[in-house]
């Protein structure tokens, strides 16, 4: 019967895998689509006039700001995995973003192993990288609404907000308590896992506890004292690159015609700080974040900007959306030239963090 049940929640689980990204982008758009409507009609033919606005100049100062952003999003995995530095970080980075669009998880993953292994990094430690690189990142997401609640009180308090950007705290500090616990020694981490697998068991009664616990104290020594070092560079580097973002989106309002007058800098940024955590939706929010911009960018500059607003956010999608995958492309196409090159060499075979060998496809 139990493994009856297992084989059940394994065949979900694998549906789910599959099912997630598609399910959550309708979710997205269905959301935008109600938001939108309680603001007012998009007059589209005002939105792409709008976009035509934009110079090749402009368009040039955008993708710069984005290189930069890409930059601070690398620099975590730099911190965490030894051996990787800047270049191939962001190379791992573009790469799995890329490949994580088109096709379903985890053709992301085999990528970054297959990264690893070709640059002579044992693909566990990457791994245990990208693992503490993606709970620094939570942990930064959550905590952007209570700095747009600042930036927003600056400009004109909001009380709506304060639950929600309450909450987001509260789950940012949850986590960086958890980065800090598994950078300070096997004792908390222990703890921190066996807790974690006793809230777990709760829900499966397969879970055990202790095996979690000796499963976060094996992570931790794998990333070792890179954790403790990197934390304090790595939260800098995600912040910096949040703010990255969001001066794409003011450029991109400035240069289609929405000015200071209209939005100031301050509401933009903290609007945008306030509901950076919507980019849990696949795509980076595509749809709810956007129009969650739209009705607070249109309440502060008036219904007779809505398009123009719209404008601005169609802009700042194309490039901090479309122009990661498009440099991908060639970055992904020069790894596997220079792998090729250096005759497919790859890290000695490892064992992976399940306790099977991995192989070469």
């Amino acid at each position: 019967m139990s493994r009856s049940l297992d084989e059940g929640s394994s065949t979900w689980a694998r549906v789910w895998r599959w099912a997630r990204f598609p399910v959550l982008l309708v979710v997205g758009l269905l959301a935008a689509r109600i938001i939108i409507g309680i603001v007012g009609a998009i007059d589209w033919g005002s939105v792409w006039s709008a976009v035509r606005l934009l110079t090749f100049l402009q368009a040039l100062i955008l993708v710069l700001v984005l290189v930069m952003r890409q930059v601070w999003n690398a620099i975590p995995l730099s911190q965490f995995v030894a051996g990787l530095g800047l270049g191939r970080s962001m190379q791992n980075d573009l790469g799995a973003g890329l490949i994580g669009t088109v096709a379903p998880p985890p053709a992301d993953v085999v990528l970054r192993v297959s990264m690893y292994r070709s640059w002579g990094i044992d693909p566990v430690e990457g791994m245990a990288g990208v693992t503490m690189n993606t709970l620094t990142f939570y942990s930064v997401r959550f905590l952007t609404p209570a700095l747009g609640l600042i930036l927003l009180a600056v400009y004109e308090g909001n009380a709506q907000h304060l639950l929600a950007a309450a909450a987001s705290t509260l789950v940012a500090v949850a986590i960086l308590a958890s980065l800090v616990a598994i950078s300070r020694g096997d004792r908390l981490a222990a703890r921190l896992g066996r807790d974690a697998g006793r809230v777990a068991a709760r829900f499966r009664d397969s879970v055990d506890a202790e095996s979690w616990s000796a499963a976060v104290v094996d992570f931790r020594a794998r990333v070792g004292e890179r954790a403790r070092t990197g934390i304090g560079p790595s939260l800098a580097a995600l912040v910096a690159m949040v703010l990255s973002d969001a001066t794409i989106a003011l450029l991109a309002l400035r240069f289609v015609g929405v000015d200071a007058s209209l939005v100031p800098m301050v509401a933009v940024y903290g609007a945008f700080l306030l509901v950076y955590p919507l980019t849990l939706f696949p795509l980076m929010g595509l749809g709810i974040l956007d129009a969650a911009l739209v009705a607070l960018w249109t309440e502060v500059a008036g219904i007779d900007a809505e398009s123009r607003i719209v404008a601005g956010l169609v802009v700042w999608r194309v490039i901090s959306l479309l122009m990661p995958l498009i440099i991908g492309v060639p970055s992904l196409l020069w790894w596997r030239r220079s792998a090729g090159v250096k005759g497919g060499a790859v890290a000695p075979q490892t064992t992976s963090i399940g306790g099977q060998p991995e192989h070469d496809d």
